[in-house]
C-alpha cells in the first residue's frame, strides 16, 4: 500500500520560494501567472494492508515529522 502526502504552507504564511518561482516564470515570458505557492510531495510505501490503519499511521507521521503543523497543512491519500 502506498501513501501520498502533500504538504503546503498555510494561508497567510509568506512563501519566498513561491515568490522566486513566480518571478522566474515571468522573466521566462510566461504571462498571467498569479500567486505561486511551493510545497512538498512525499510518497511512503507501507506494509499495512488496512487502509484506515495506514491513513492513521501516516497522519501521525505528518503531525510528528513530515509537516510543521504550525505553518503547514498536509493531506494524506492512501492508494
Amino acid at each position: 500500500m502506498k501513501a501520498k502526502v502533500h504538504v503546503t504552507l498555510k494561508n497567510g504564511v509568506l512563501d519566498p520560494q513561491g515568490k522566486a518561482v513566480g518571478h522566474a516564470l515571468e522573466s521566462l515570458g510566461f504571462q498571467g501567472v498569479g500567486d505561486v505557492r511551493v510545497g512538498k510531495y512525499i510518497e511512503i510505501e507501507l506494509a499495512e494492508t488496512d487502509p484506515a490503519k495506514a491513513k492513521a499511521a501516516v497522519t501521525d507521521m505528518g503531525k510528528q515529522l513530515l509537516a510543521n503543523t504550525v505553518i503547514e497543512n498536509f493531506t494524506v491519500e492512501i492508494v
